[in-house]
């Protein structure tokens, strides 16, 4: 089991497991779960054909290098994204993202719209957040040669959230999404400096355990930038 890719694979999918199944949960409510469930489905399954496709063409057809550098760029861009506005919301920059206040917008809006609107929200809250998990899944999976490890790791973490929102349905804006897009956007970060590196060339020493000190430097760096930015905004009120 490749926990290194397991592991940063299953949080990114529950955090966009989490505001996908928001949106669900507003439609259902809204417009009934059979409306909810046919649009979340139907976006799970073309995901899957889109990690399947893909993912498999691009282990078999790809060179590794050249995987490897590319993977490691897209995953750079997104584990600085998520750092980016995690630290953000950790200094009080920027917004906290609240699933309670989404939900509570998104049954208001639906209130007012037809029950085929319901089914094209459903479908495509789940699809877009999805697509996020899918490229995360393939870049991991296809540069790891663990296609099928990296699926399951999101899989398993759809599922958990999906149980989550079952049985507490409020216990979603309970969730330290922040907390986990700061975690996610260290390992994300991370994996793509190593990847893209070892694309064009590098070496790391010690091979694939220099992951662990590159990981524990850029929690401490957005642990500092956290910290600065704290004292900053506290100083300037």
């Amino acid at each position: 089991m490749h926990w290194a890719l397991v592991l940063p694979v299953f949080f990114a999918s529950a955090v966009e497991a989490v505001e996908a199944l928001t949106i669900v949960l507003a439609v259902g409510f809204t417009h009934g779960w059979r409306i909810a469930l046919r649009g979340a489905t139907l976006a799970i399954l073309i995901l899957i054909l889109v990690v399947v496709i893909l993912g498999t063409a691009m282990v078999h057809y790809v060179p590794l290098a050249l995987l490897r550098a590319v993977v490691g760029f897209v995953l750079l861009i997104f584990g600085l994204q998520w750092l980016r506005k995690a630290i953000l919301r950790s200094i009080g920059a920027k917004a906290m993202h609240d699933e309670a206040a989404i939900y509570q917008r998104e049954v208001a809006r639906l209130k007012d719209e037809a029950s085929r609107q319901g089914f094209v929200i459903a479908f495509k809250g789940v699809l877009l957040e999805g697509l996020e998990v899918a490229v995360i899944v393939i870049s991991l999976g296809s540069s790891a040669h663990a296609l099928g490890q990296a699926s399951l790791a999101a899989l398993a973490a759809v599922i958990v959230v999906m149980a989550l929102g079952v049985v507490l349905a409020r216990a979603l804006t309970e969730v330290p999404e922040n907390k986990l897009k700061m975690m996610v956007g260290v390992m994300l970060t991370s994996f793509g400096m190593f990847w893209m590196a070892e694309g064009l060339g590098l070496r790391w020493p010690g091979g694939d355990v220099f992951l662990v000190p590159m990981v524990a430097w850029f929690a401490l760096t957005a642990l500092v930038l956290v910290t600065f930015g704290r004292r900053r905004a506290a100083s300037d009120a």
